[in-house]
């Protein structure tokens, strides 16, 4: 286990790393919030690229540093190219970031998120319910099924999930980032909670989404568990100051997006964290 201030130097680290750098992460992500969830990569201090098709993910998981997978508004395509791109990423050992966003409708997306198992996915992002409902259907330890997921909402606690959290974590050897009103991060030997945001961010389509392309450009640069935090304490600081400045949900996208620009490394370092017993 690493101290406080041993985590705080990585996070500084990690933001100086992808500011320096601008590193491609690509991503196979949600129709709904592509835009968003390239403007926020954008905005961190990375570079994003979106695709559908299995040859051009695989063409981005081998030219670029990280990759995310977000399950939101499959397509047929997806059948094919979302695990083909996880087995191109397992195999080179590259870091990827998976977001279970919708799991439990449909038997499409149920089959491709068994199959991503064995790929073990570096950070899984999700709410409570979905991180519940992954570690269910990957039949580990603290995992239920996937009827308390209301769409792409959450019905249980953040703290709910962390058990399973903590499972999902082992299998991958990776992170896991619990979305809600204070999140938490977890590791195999770790548990972390992060404070700040808004309620606001539950008002805007993307969030949670682009939480998890942010994730996938710090994974460039850092561990899976500090590229969790990384993201996860940025957006609570840029959610935080965008909420300052507005109180309506349109604007508030905007000054978020301006807030996640301006975070410095420093910002994102002293956002308040605890570390909680594993």
């Amino acid at each position: 286990m690493i101290d406080k201030a041993e985590i705080k130097k990585q996070l500084v680290q990690a933001a100086e790393e992808v500011r320096r750098t601008t590193p491609m992460a690509g991503s196979i992500t949600n129709a709904a919030t592509m835009s968003f969830v390239a403007n926020a990569q954008i905005a961190a201090g990375g570079s994003a690229a979106m695709v559908y098709l299995a040859e051009e993910a695989e063409f981005l998981a081998q030219a670029g540093g990280a990759f995310y997978v977000n399950m939101g508004t499959l397509l047929p395509v997806h059948e094919e190219s979302i695990p083909h791109v996880a087995r191109i990423l397992s195999d080179a050992d590259k870091p990827w970031v998976l977001d279970p966003v919708g799991i439990g409708i449909g038997s499409l997306r149920t089959a491709v998120l068994h199959q991503l198992k064995a790929y073990k996915p570096s950070i899984i992002r999700g709410n409570a319910s979905e991180v519940i409902a992954l570690a269910g259907l990957w039949e580990l330890e603290g995992g239920g099924d996937a009827s308390r997921v209301r769409g792409v909402d959450s019905t249980d606690a953040v703290d709910a999930a962390r058990q399973a959290a903590l499972s999902l974590a082992a299998w991958t050897g990776g992170a896991v980032a619990v979305s809600g009103e204070t999140d938490l991060v977890v590791c195999d030997q770790m548990v972390i909670s992060s404070r700040g945001g808004s309620p606001l961010m539950e008002k805007i389509t993307g969030s949670g989404c682009s939480l998890g392309g942010v994730a996938a450009v710090y994974a460039t640069s850092a561990s899976p568990f500090i590229a969790a935090l990384a993201a996860t304490n940025v957006y609570n600081v840029a959610g935080r100051r965008a909420s300052q400045r507005t109180t309506a949900p349109g604007s508030f996208q905007v000054a978020f997006l301006d807030e996640l620009y301006t975070a410095t490394p420093q910002d994102i370092a002293n956002n308040p964290f605890e570390v909680l017993e594993a």
